[in-house]
């Protein structure tokens, strides 16, 4: 049995000295720079490829293995697989209960829990950010983002003929550089249909 650490930054110029003191007691340590948005985290990986059946996933927090509910249910469900447990430093401490398939349950609820809050965090953020932008707009001090294309420039008029050729989204933003989401919402801006 092992603990193995875990530790991530958002980006480069951020520094991963608080989380390395933290971790000082693990036999092992894997740290990324990288936003948690991303799912290519190198390190992350090569930490879960390491794990081995009875070791103990410890981090400071549970946002630093990832930012969003499912990415968070889809890295726990493979710590268990492996037969691994995840201990958080910032949640309550399970080291005093013996039984392994206790404090392995209590873990589980208690993460449950959290991830409930920061979900719900983020959705009241989400609400208010709205709110605040109807009060804005209704003040009139409110822009919204500035539009990257106009209806009429040529890149945005050449995607629009692929696509009413038949060409895949895929295949348009292979060929143009309009990312697929982006050019969606052109097209329903600027109400470009296929018959």
């Amino acid at each position: 049995m092992a603990r193995i650490g875990y530790a991530r930054v958002s980006s480069k110029e951020q520094n991963l000295d608080r989380q390395v003191q933290a971790l000082n007691d693990v036999s092992k340590l894997f740290t990324d720079k990288l936003s948690g948005r991303s799912t290519n985290r190198p390190e992350l990986k090569k930490m879960m490829d390491y794990i081995r059946e009875g070791d103990i996933v410890v981090v400071t927090e549970l946002d630093r293995l990832g930012r969003n509910n499912k990415e968070l249910t889809e890295i726990m469900s493979i710590i268990q697989q492996k037969g691994a447990t995840l201990e958080v430093l910032n949640l309550p401490s399970l080291r005093g209960i013996e039984d392994g398939n206790l404090r392995r349950l209590i873990n589980n609820l208690i993460i449950e829990i959290y991830k409930y809050q920061a979900e719900s965090e983020r959705q009241r953020i989400r609400e208010r950010q709205s709110q605040g932008i109807e009060i804005a707009k209704k003040k009139g001090k409110f822009q919204g983002g500035k539009l990257k294309y106009k209806k009429n420039d040529p890149k945005l008029q050449h995607a629009f003929k692929l696509y009413l050729e038949g060409e895949t989204e895929k295949d348009i933003e292979r060929i143009t550089g309009i990312n697929r989401r982006t050019f969606r919402r052109y097209r329903e801006r600027f109400n470009v249909y296929r018959q």
